[in-house]
């Protein structure tokens, strides 16, 4: 800027809810966008905001309101300290639970209004509570008692629908937020006829916004449409023929095509609109072209293109069948089992006292097909035998021996009687052990 030029003394200062207001800086305090600062109250006090405009470009904001400088009479006293800052933090910590104790109150005085939001002043001294109603409401006894609860200054302020959606904020049907609580300031009307240009079908379901009423998108693309309709005839009749009546079933404002079709027949026939205008104008004159078929623009059939993808597949994660593969491969194992459906158990070394996996002939163990041969384990005989190890049963061993038949002994009679088995020898021998007196001498009684 020129070394001779005076910075504007109006700066812009927003607050919440998108309530921005104008401020006089007299004492030209060096000011940049977002900084927090404290500004002169409307009822008295002070009031914390950001900075959202400086310089000339306050100058052109007020030019579009139409808001003359002598209207701006409230100062900006100083830059937010810390104080400040923590002060206005817990006054907008009270904004959730006051609302809320608000609500009750109306409520219990029945009033027919929805108090949407509380907004307090920086120094916790006032408190502006946003309410919508479809009427006049007499709230007065409200203010009574909503001034013995919460001991602050009470101002009721009515908004509208929208006002209460922009304040609000949240999630339109296009998966963005709302346009109102964004960027958009003014609230322009809409009305059905907007729709009725667009050729929208009038469902309230669809063209109604969060707030209730007709959505602000609306207006958006109307002025590109209306421009699209001065080519296009305001009031289509029906086209007289010499095979009948051609009715208007629809029209392409863009592609500047209008479809019509014959009673008895479902085909329908689109035309340019410059010949409809001409075929108008002939059925006025009394002539009838012969068939509007024969007239019938040729529409390209669309065209499919096929979208590539820039990126490589490194980890297999657009492949929905990566698991059933894993799946399909273990089911082809169990396929492959032997008929006995058990798993081929591994080779272990048996453990001192028992007997190691069955062998056969010769001692050596037969190989399975896609299994590893064992490795050479000890030194074996010339007979290709393993030795035995003292902690290890043979395969004789292992097996279980027949039982004998008890021997027979002749008597001196000349009869038979089956001979004692060792293990009855051996229990008779250990009574005899028992019944056998001992060499020790008792103690005599006296």
């Amino acid at each position: 800027m020129p070394s001779n030029y005076k910075p504007f003394q109006v700066i812009e200062v927003k607050f919440k809810g998108a309530r921005k207001e104008f401020y006089l800086n007299a004492d030209n305090i060096y000011l940049e966008i977002g900084e927090l600062i404290a500004v002169e109250g409307s009822t008295g006090g002070y009031d914390i905001g950001h900075v959202s405009l400086t310089g000339e470009l306050v100058r052109m904001q007020m030019k579009r309101r139409k808001t003359p400088i002598d209207q701006v009479t409230r100062k900006v006293y100083r830059k937010a300290t810390e104080a400040d800052v923590d002060k206005w933090k817990l006054a907008k910590d009270l904004e959730w639970e006051t609302m809320h104790k608000a609500r009750t109150l109306a409520l219990d005085l029945r009033l027919s209004m929805k108090i949407s939001d509380v907004d307090y002043q920086g120094d916790k001294t006032k408190a502006t509570f946003f309410y919508t109603a479809e009427g006049r409401v007499d709230f007065r006894e409200l203010i009574k008692k909503m001034a013995e609860t919460f001991r602050i200054r009470i101002e009721m302020r009515q908004i509208g629908m929208r006002q209460e959606a922009g304040r609000l904020g949240g999630i339109g049907s296009c998966g963005r937020e709302l346009c109102c609580s964004t960027w958009l300031t003014n609230f322009k009307t809409v009305s059905t006829a907007a729709a009725r240009y667009q050729n929208l079908s009038l469902n309230t379901l669809k063209l109604a916004g969060q707030c209730g009423k007709l959505k602000c998108c609306l207006n958006y693309e109307l002025d590109t449409y209306l421009d699209a309709l001065k080519d296009i005839p305001d009031r289509v009749d029906n086209l007289q023929t010499e095979i009948g009546t051609a009715r208007h079933q629809k029209t392409d404002i863009f592609k500047k095509l209008m479809w019509f079709s014959y009673p008895n027949q479902e085909d329908w026939i689109p035309l340019k609109v410059d010949r409809v205008k001409e075929i108008m104008a002939m059925n006025k004159k009394g002539q009838k072209p012969s068939n509007l078929k024969d007239e019938a623009v040729e529409l390209a059939a669309p065209v499919v293109i096929e979208k590539v993808h820039d990126y490589e597949n490194v980890v297999g994660q657009d492949s929905l069948t990566r698991l059933d593969e894993k799946r399909n491969k273990n089911n082809r194992n169990n396929r492959n089992k032997p008929a006995g459906g058990n798993r081929p158990e591994r080779e272990r070394s048996p453990k001192a006292g028992q007997s190691g996996p069955r062998q056969a002939q010769g001692g050596q163990k037969p190989a399975q097909q896609g299994q590893r041969q064992p490795q050479q384990g000890p030194k074996q005989n010339q007979q290709g035998q393993k030795a035995a190890q003292p902690n290890q049963r043979t395969a004789d061993q292992k097996r279980p021996e027949a039982k004998k038949a008890p021997e027979v002994v002749k008597t001196e009679d000349g009869g038979e009687a089956k001979a004692p088995s060792a293990s009855r020898n051996n229990r008779s021998r250990n009574n005899r052990r028992r019944n056998k007196p001992s060499d020790k001498p008792k103690n005599e009684e006296n």
